[in-house]
């Protein structure tokens, strides 16, 4: 056991060593803002936020942030709390990634409500396990229905128990709308705590995504996926891996971030011309990918292949032992019986206007279906465009003011 000193050492010696990495980065031009964390960058433009830890019910320790309340709140404080989920490969720092005039954290912070931010298992703010480690292959046994199931409730549970509110309202991107669903369709009465959600993009089925990189990038890891459980490489492509160091080295130059990094989200995506800042983009891949589990990416293989929104599929076998039945059961869209608001654009290509329409048909109690005015807005617009403010968050606060109430 570390004596009082010797921790104290070792905390200076690791701040020391992370700083000094620091520095040497910023000397080789990358930017300050890619290499802070949650807390430091939002310190860096003057929001106070806190740091609080989430123990799931399976044992996977989850870190998120809070700001009471943004720098340009002038006012009281609304309550009930606001949960803001990130999406597949990303963490609660995409929501700062393109600065506080954009970024919808210091947005809706600034219109004044005690704004939560999550993080799920797999990603670097939940790499933590009371028993597990991270090099052991239970550890990254889970996909998206594992996220609903435990981390969806914990987070929920922690923000209501901590602020003493008998109600949060949640706004889910993407995967932070998948695991929402399955939340309500899995966990009884979790819908109940929850006043509205609001989905950016909310993903479901995956049928008809129109992204060919995606695609292709999620049938090679299903392919792989056996000899990669073989080898013990069950994380896929994690934060400080060669991906995101790649990524980060390239995308700091300037010309390169504008050129050869904007056409990769072009391809991953679809274009959105003077939409995201070639220095949002510079930023970004310093929090790009964050990592999650292989089994996960396998989830979104697999939702390529069905026209439903259902479980993880182990094949026929395995279905039978888990499920009792040859088929993984589909998730139950109207056990979301929460007041449901959906946005998505028409340019996106991820979680595409077809299957958007497919998901609000099937879910009983959608009070606005919004289609964002801009023609070319898409997917990765969400955290990152320069054009949020105006495209997506005065529909975002009409909803928040509407089951919201002054403190």
């Amino acid at each position: 056991f570390f004596s009082i000193n010797q921790y104290i050492h070792y905390v200076h010696s690791e701040n020391y060593f992370i700083n000094e990495e620091r520095n040497i980065k910023l000397a080789e031009g990358y930017p300050l803002d890619s290499l802070l964390n949650f807390t430091e960058l939002t310190a860096k433009y003057g929001y106070q936020s806190e740091e609080h830890t989430v123990i799931t019910e399976d044992g996977y320790i989850l870190t998120i942030f809070r700001i009471v309340k943004g720098k340009r709140c002038l006012g009281p404080i609304r309550e009930p709390p606001v949960l803001l989920m990130h999406g597949l490969l990303l963490s609660s720092d995409c929501w700062l990634d393109s600065g506080p005039d954009s970024g919808l954290a210091y947005l809706i912070s600034d219109a004044c409500y005690d704004l939560w931010v999550g993080n799920v298992r797999g990603n670097y703010y939940g790499k933590r396990h009371v028993s597990l480690n991270v090099t052991d292959i239970d550890f990254w046994q889970f996909s998206v229905n594992e996220i609903g199931q435990y981390d969806m409730p914990a987070t929920i549970d922690y923000i209501l128990k901590y602020t003493s509110s008998k109600k949060l309202n949640y706004v889910g991107y993407s995967q932070g709308g998948s695991t929402f669903f399955i939340m309500c369709s899995e966990r009884e009465g979790y819908c109940d705590k929850v006043g509205v959600f609001i989905g950016l993009e909310p993903d479901s089925r995956n049928t008809y995504t129109k992204s060919i990189f995606c695609r292709i990038a999620a049938e090679l890891y299903q392919d792989f996926q056996p000899m990669l459980n073989e080898i013990g490489l069950y994380e896929a492509v994690p934060w400080g891996g060669v991906v995101q160091q790649i990524a980060a080295f390239l995308c700091k130059d300037y010309v390169i971030a504008d050129t050869f990094c904007r056409g990769v989200m072009y391809i991953i995506d679809s274009p959105h011309p003077d939409s995201v800042e070639t220095e949002t983009i510079r930023v970004l891949v310093g929090h790009f990918p964050a990592g999650t589990s292989v089994k996960n990416i396998v989830w979104y293989t697999q939702s390529l292949h069905v026209d439903v929104f259902q479980n993880y599929d182990y094949g026929s076998a395995g279905n039978m032992e888990i499920y009792n039945s040859t088929k993984p059961p589909a998730y139950n869209l109207t056990a979301t019986t929460t007041p449901v608001v959906v946005m998505n654009g028409r340019n996106d290509y991820l979680t595409v206007p077809p299957d958007e329409e497919w998901l609000t048909s099937h879910l009983p109690n959608v009070i606005e279906h919004y289609i964002v005015e801009d023609p070319l807005w898409n997917h990765v617009d969400v955290p990152y465009s320069k054009l949020t403010s105006k495209n997506i968050l005065p529909k975002i606060l009409q909803y928040l003011n509407e089951y919201s109430e002054l403190v």
